[in-house]
């Protein structure tokens, strides 16, 4: 199902749960009791306020919400995040163009060749340069291996924060494996995969690269229909997650909520798409759309997202030309871009990914800005958990998909 929508009926929320005071690294509880007034301004009992965090299990990074609780429903949720940050825009104003892709693997770890994309193509539109067409396909199939990868793990953290410990999580890590097999033997790493270059890529595949891939890639519909089939009619998901964290299609363009997260609330907007960079004007592919914008439908999106990355990519093995990797016009040394300014982004897997550069014709960045989707796809994290008991909170975050790395920078 694509270009659609998805259909369930609403399923009965998940029994409460006794919210536990979370520790704040000194071993004490962290939480506070403040008075509840009524209507008619008297006192009929106490929110607990409580402290979810910072850890690093269940909230994918060190991150802490904030919640007052009105026994176990969530009356108020204040998301609090800094505590990893690296200060990689500054860093990236002292450093040349250059010097700076390896930072950006470092963003959204997950995602490091879409990191890399993002950010060349703002240099490239700074630097007028082109890549050549073999390097264009093979931007799309890391870009499309990297969105297998991220979703199929994101579909298993968010089944272990809804308490199915272990299996699902390393079912997906199995697949990821084979993936991230692919991009060692390419970029030599496994996730801080520095590769793209302005105009073009640092190096050609190797030999029997393709063949590989495209045995990963053949093999995967099958670990998708089991994946399929295990979760998406499971009774505990559907309960835990139809009608749970509902986003409306107002607020999720209201709050420029981009990715798998607007789709899921009926938003047709997928920048591969809009602004056809690269060569995706050349793939067939649908945009699945949600309909209800809850935690399910954030989950079946990107279950459907895959298959479609699937598509691209068994055209684009199949397409791939010969021919050079790199702009005959590229510089490494000495590379000093016209004065201007130029935004490149793209549809990372979890939403809009952009970079926005000034330069004043000098080697470095006059100026260096990050927009990450997990940082923006967090401002609405109330919205969604408000009058929902804490149980809920875990989950809804989950379904967000987010990397500290880039919310922090």
């Amino acid at each position: 199902m694509s270009e659609g929508v998805i259909d369930h009926d609403l399923a009965a929320g998940v029994s409460p749960v006794s919210p536990v005071p979370q520790p704040d690294g000194s071993g004490q509880p962290t939480y506070t009791l403040t008075h509840k007034t009524s209507p008619a301004g008297g006192t009929e009992g106490d929110l607990l306020e409580v402290a979810m965090g910072p850890q690093h299990p269940s909230t994918h990074g060190v991150f802490r919400m904030d919640v007052a609780l009105d026994g176990e429903r969530v009356v108020k949720l204040k998301p609090v995040f800094g505590y990893l940050h690296r200060n990689h825009e500054k860093i990236a104003e002292g450093t040349t163009y250059l010097g700076s892709m390896p930072y950006t693997d470092r963003l959204d770890y997950f995602c490091s060749l879409t990191n890399n994309w993002a950010y060349a193509l703002a240099v490239e539109k700074l630097a007028g340069l082109q890549p050549p067409e073999r390097a264009e396909y093979i931007r799309v199939i890391t870009a499309e291996l990297t969105r297998l990868q991220n979703h199929t793990c994101l579909i298993g953290f968010l089944l272990q924060d809804m308490g199915a410990s272990g299996t699902p999580l390393m079912y997906a890590f199995r697949e990821r494996e084979k993936i991230l097999d692919l991009f060692e033997s390419l970029t030599g790493s496994r996730m801080m995969c520095n590769y793209m270059r302005f105009g073009g890529c640092r190096c050609d595949l190797p030999p029997g690269w393709l063949e590989q891939a495209k045995q990963v890639v053949g093999n995967y519909p099958r670990f998708l229909d089991e994946f399929d089939r295990f979760l998406s009619e499971n009774e505990i998901l559907l309960a835990r997650t139809q009608g749970v964290g509902v986003l409306s299609r107002g607020l999720a363009v209201d709050a420029g909520i981009t990715g798998p997260m607007q789709r899921a609330s009926g938003v047709n907007y997928d920048i591969r798409k809009v602004d056809k960079y690269g060569i995706y004007d050349r793939f067939q592919f649908r945009v699945p759309l949600g309909e209800h914008g809850d935690t399910y439908d954030r989950y079946m999106i990107r279950l459907l997202e895959m298959r479609e990355s699937l598509n691209i990519l068994q055209t684009a093995l199949r397409d791939i030309p010969t021919g050079p990797i790199m702009d005959a016009k590229a510089k490494i040394r000495g590379f000093r871009p016209k004065p201007g300014e130029a935004y490149g982004r793209i549809e990372a897997p979890k939403g809009e990914l952009g970079f926005y550069l000034i330069s004043d014709g000098g080697p470095n960045p006059y100026r260096y800005r990050v927009r990450p989707p997990s940082l923006i796809n967090l401002t609405v994290l109330e919205d969604m958990c408000l009058g929902h008991i804490v149980a809920d909170v875990v989950v809804i975050l989950g379904s967000v998909d987010i990397v500290l790395g880039e919310a922090d920078r």
